[in-house]
């Protein structure tokens, strides 16, 4: 199968293309390289340099492909309170652009990269696909939309898109980002031995889903013909961020100290996925447990060549 990967050289798309080329399918990959890596591009795969703003980059990049994978994206809360037309022109006009190519090509399967944040402040928990929709936050309202847009395609042309919310994804090749997730904020800091700043009290909780379970999830639904809709991706367990820094620092063999600051617009207090859902439909079966996906992270981190780099870490 040759398959589409928008955002393929970023975080989560490299492992999906990773994991396409192992399972012996064709991924190309369509990326601005804006918070992607040219280190993460997988050796042998086509490698289209473009914007999903641009249709002509997304048609070029589309070409004989029989399924799209869609992570080309605008990513969190706090930079899409800064920058919302940015947010909105990616997250939004993108996705409708590889909405109309997908269409146009006659591919009836785009698999959207959604995100929890769809939800807003959550008012139960486990969090099932049909928790009321409040976002808190342009980020939130945009995925929302795309996903919108991708369930109404389905409506309107009989295509058969599937749209993942995930959870809070970390893992190898994600990278040290202000704006970013927790994990690699830490291992950041930890690395260069300063201290941990919390948000909040610390007792919030996080669903940390590991990216090969994600990559898998993503390829799980490219194949399943009869999937389509909302899937909850996540790993069904959480943890405080009080205990995710005591783990860290525990794996790193490193104590930093903990700074506490108020909590920051936009975050949740709790999160918790349930994903019967996504099992039932296409078989996700995260196996990943934290500790083992922080330490396989932990390892990768530190080494990483363009972050020792950044550090003037001499390797």
């Amino acid at each position: 199968m040759k398959a589409l990967v928008t955002g393929g050289a970023g975080f989560i798309g490299s492992n999906v293309v990773k994991r396409l080329r192992e399972l012996g399918h064709e991924p190309v990959v369509l990326d601005d390289l804006s918070s992607g890596y040219r280190e993460n591009l997988v050796a042998g795969v086509s490698f289209v340099e473009g914007d999903v703003r641009d249709l002509e980059a997304v048609a070029r990049a589309m070409a004989g492909c029989g399924v799209v994978f869609h992570l080309a994206a605008s990513v969190g809360n706090v930079r899409s309170i800064e920058h919302p037309q940015t947010d909105s022109a990616i997250n939004v006009l993108g996705t409708l652009n590889v909405l109309e190519t997908a269409r146009a090509c006659r591919i009836d399967r785009v698999v959207f990269s959604s995100s929890a944040g769809i939800f807003g402040e959550l008012k139960t928990l486990p969090i099932s696909e049909d928790h009321p929709q409040d976002p808190d936050s342009p980020y939130g309202t945009s995925k929302l939309a795309a996903e919108k847009m991708c369930l109404v395609y389905n409506k309107l042309y009989g295509m058969h898109n599937v749209c993942l919310r995930y959870f809070n994804v970390y893992g190898p090749h994600q990278r040290f980002d202000a704006y970013g997730n927790v994990i690699p904020i830490f291992a950041d800091r930890i690395l260069k031995q300063e201290p941990l700043t919390i948000f909040g009290d610390g007792e919030q909780t996080r669903d940390f889903v590991n990216v090969h379970d994600v990559a898998a999830a993503n390829v799980q639904a490219g194949l399943a013909r009869d999937a389509h809709g909302v899937f909850n991706i996540g790993s069904a367990t959480r943890i405080t961020i009080n205990e995710l820094a005591r783990v860290m620092q525990e794996i790193a063999a490193v104590r930093s100290d903990l700074h506490y600051a108020p909590p920051r617009m936009g975050d949740v207090r709790d999160s918790l996925a349930d994903i019967q859902a996504a099992r039932s439909a296409f078989g996700f079966d995260p196996a990943t447990q934290m500790v083992q996906g922080l330490a396989e992270y932990w390892t990768w981190f530190s080494r990483d060549g363009l972050t020792l780099k950044r550090l003037g870490i001499a390797t």
